[in-house]
């Protein structure tokens, strides 16, 4: 029996002081596919990228989360990167003494299971950041120390790109990029998806701009906590008319 590549069955979240942001999220992405998620601010989105990853903060209260068929509700966020789950925030944080190589290397020994050279992570990486229109001398930074926007969202990508994940949770990976950057961005997810054509993907945006760059398989639009519609890119079409209001 083949199962879908990622699963939310009834999902129900709330923060620490227990109040309920996810109110039954049903979604299925297949294997290939990569879907979008939108809303109003306050919608939940960030909730959901977070508790999709076993953020501390937030508190699955019901509802199961699966992975190629398998409950991971229960599992750390440790072992979901570990099968294949990469998450890439929308405020990557900076973690100083840990250049880009460094932090790249540790994290593709962890995904591969074996002890990945630095000579292989340089060679590796060099091939990206020309892609993504990254200085080589990028590598030898402290991870997100002094970045700027773009480059700290060209970095997840990168990440995106030599961890050669199953399923990729996108948080807000276009905000705060100009036009130029987000073709870059843009290009970078879909050359890793090229190159891996079984990738899914969860986009969170606002933004028209990135999708039409990176052609989603289908849209979803949560409000109040629930995915109340989807579609394809007329989705976007009626939101540019009547705003989040014509699904309230």
């Amino acid at each position: 029996m083949a199962f879908p590549l990622f699963e939310l069955r009834d999902l129900h979240v709330s923060t620490d002081d227990d109040k309920e942001i996810l109110k039954g999220v049903n979604l299925t992405i297949p294997i290939g596919e990569v879907h979008a998620l939108m809303g109003p601010n306050g919608s939940g989105k960030t909730t959901l990228a977070s508790a999709l990853l076993g953020h501390r903060g937030y508190r699955i209260t019901s509802g199961s989360i699966l992975f190629h068929g398998e409950d991971i509700t229960e599992w750390s966020t440790d072992a979901r990167g570990k099968a294949g789950i990469f998450l890439a925030f929308q405020y990557p944080e900076a973690i100083s003494g840990v250049s880009v190589v460094q932090f790249l290397r540790q994290a593709m020994s962890a995904r591969r299971g074996v002890d990945v050279s630095a000579l292989e992570v340089r060679f590796e990486m060099l091939d990206w950041m020309d892609r993504l229109g990254m200085d080589p001398s990028f590598a030898e930074r402290y991870l997100n120390e002094g970045f700027s926007g773009g480059e700290k969202k060209r970095n997840e990508v990168l990440q995106l790109a030599l961890l050669n994940p199953d399923f990729a949770i996108l948080d807000e990976t276009d905000s705060g990029l100009d036009i130029d950057a987000l073709r870059v961005v843009s290009r970078g997810i879909n050359e890793v998806r090229s190159i891996n054509p079984n990738l899914g993907a969860l986009l969170v945006t606002h933004y028209q701009r990135f999708l039409d760059e990176v052609h989603p398989d289908k849209i979803h639009i949560l409000i109040d906590g629930k995915i109340i519609a989807s579609g394809g890119m007329e989705i976007v079409e009626t939101l540019e008319i009547s705003g989040y209001e014509g699904w309230r």
